[in-house]
């Protein structure tokens, strides 16, 4: 009997029975999920970095989205992900490392060559995280984007993904996003930008 699943589900599920509070979910995101992100990119947008690529049904709809390959680039920290996104899309850069280390993984790579990133959107599990980690992520994360870009975070919480007093420090306003209920569990987008004015 054919299978219905979508590319990569059981390396997804796999990872998260390894080490369920570095994998967010028990389940790739869902195409609503995908959609609901994208639809928080700022008009013109052509230069994306994602963070927690996981199975690439984010990196997918970016790319269907109209984003080039070579303006797309995907971070992730899980090694067998890593490989996985690395055959899935053989033309997209694909790094392996941590989000803290971004700037500099982005740099030797040479994507920040060609300027920094019109978006960031991130499918890591923030709420999780101690607030100093948030911070250092969301720090390396807005180095690399322009000065009114956004960086979109999903969270299956009931609250705002980064901690108030680290937005905060960081000079950082919040707004939420859609809720996608069609998403296992469902989830609650929100968009991150510097404070103007």
């Amino acid at each position: 009997m054919k299978s219905h699943r979508k590319p990569g589900t059981w390396t997804f599920f796999r990872q998260w029975l390894k080490n369920p509070l570095r994998v967010a979910a028990v389940a790739p995101s869902s195409a609503e999920l995908a959609a609901a992100m994208i639809a928080e990119l700022p008009d013109e947008v052509e230069r994306v970095i994602e963070l927690g690529g996981g199975t690439g049904a984010i990196t997918r709809a970016l790319l269907d989205a109209g984003i080039r390959d070579e303006d797309l680039l995907v971070l992730e920290l899980n090694e067998e992900l890593h490989a996985h996104l690395r055959l899935r899309f053989p033309r997209v850069p694909v790094l392996l490392g941590d989000a803290r280390m971004l700037p500099s993984l982005a740099s030797e790579q040479g994507y920040l060559e060609h300027g920094v990133a019109d978006a960031i959107v991130s499918g890591l599990g923030l709420l999780t995280m101690p607030h100093p980690l948030q911070h250092d992520i969301l720090a390396a994360a807005f180095q690399c984007l322009r000065e009114d870009g956004v960086f979109v975070q999903f969270t299956y919480g009931p609250i705002a993904p980064v901690a108030e007093p680290v937005a905060r420090s960081l000079g950082l306003q919040v707004r939420r996003g859609d809720f996608v209920l069609r998403n296992v569990p469902p989830a609650t987008v929100y968009v991150y930008s510097r404070v103007t004015g």
